[in-house]
């Protein structure tokens, strides 16, 4: 009885937990965080041999002040708003590519800001013993950064995704799957259509630490080759998170799957969720 007892407490930590977003994970959770409450998410990440086609530059990445605020409008809705204010590239190789004779950078590196995604996540249909828990996700990505500085591809994307959800005893299972409109930065009448998807669990391993890992990325559908930037991407993402009250710590370690993702990468953040106002 103790036992069964333990591991049912543990899931249902885990279903908060998720419902609470997904650092250091990228795959989107069905379950909002809760009508008039706010949660707040920030951390950095530096990853290796970044390649940046459009502009031809190559090098390490370091992303620092990625934050994330969500707001729970409905206790079937939340509004998101993602991004980051300092990316920093150490070149380490340059290439020539379609948009190479923009950069204003003369040096071995370069400095931008990474693209803000402003989402809206709504779920259809809450888990039950059942079912999974199921939801929509509408994403639009904005051209915050500049493409003179070989980081940003000054496009704006649109994503929508269904999502889903299982926790099973101490272990949460999301996935993703989704349809992306990425804008042909070198040129602004052609878009690629791609498939975006995820696939992550949580498992418990205490009632306050979970390992965590994915694989979440895109996959390029055009038959006549991807546009610079729309290519196909893949990343694993292995890590673990620690919840203490209301604040909760990650940190991961992530591996590209292509030639264009990073070798390697490592990432720390924390998120932060509070009761904020109420609904009427």
């Amino acid at each position: 009885m103790r036992l069964r007892a333990a591991v049912a407490l543990i899931a249902i930590l885990v279903a908060r937990s998720a419902a609470a977003q997904q650092r250091p994970l990228l795959t989107e959770d069905p379950e909002p965080i809760g009508a008039g409450r706010i949660l707040v998410e920030g951390g950095f990440d530096y990853s290796t041999d970044q390649v940046y086609p459009v502009s031809g530059l190559q090098g390490d990445l370091l992303r620092v002040a990625n934050v994330g605020v969500s707001v729970g409008i409905s206790s079937i809705a939340e509004f998101q708003i993602d991004g980051g204010f300092y990316n920093r590239l150490k070149i380490t190789r340059r290439t020539t590519g379609p948009l190479s004779g923009l950069l204003t950078v003369t040096g071995d590196e370069t400095h931008d800001v990474e693209d803000f995604v402003v989402a809206t996540k709504i779920r259809l249909l809450p888990e039950s013993p059942k079912h999974p828990a199921f939801a929509l996700r509408f994403a639009t990505k904005l051209p915050n950064g500049e493409n003179e500085h070989g980081i940003s591809l000054d496009t704006t994307d649109f994503t929508a995704s269904l999502l889903g959800a299982k926790t099973v005893q101490s272990v949460r299972l999301v996935g993703n799957v989704g349809v992306g409109i990425l804008s042909d930065p070198t040129s602004g009448d052609r878009q690629n259509d791609v498939l975006a998807y995820g696939v992550s669990f949580a498992r418990a391993i205490t009632d306050r630490a979970e390992f965590v890992g994915e694989i979440n990325g895109r996959w390029s559908t055009r038959s006549g080759g991807a546009f610079p930037g729309t290519e196909t991407r893949s990343v694993l993402n292995v890590g673990g998170r620690y919840t203490r009250g209301s604040i909760r710590l990650d940190g991961s370690v992530f591996f590209g799957l292509t030639t264009l993702d990073p070798t390697l990468g490592v990432g720390a953040g924390f998120t932060y969720v509070f009761n904020a106002f109420q609904i009427p």
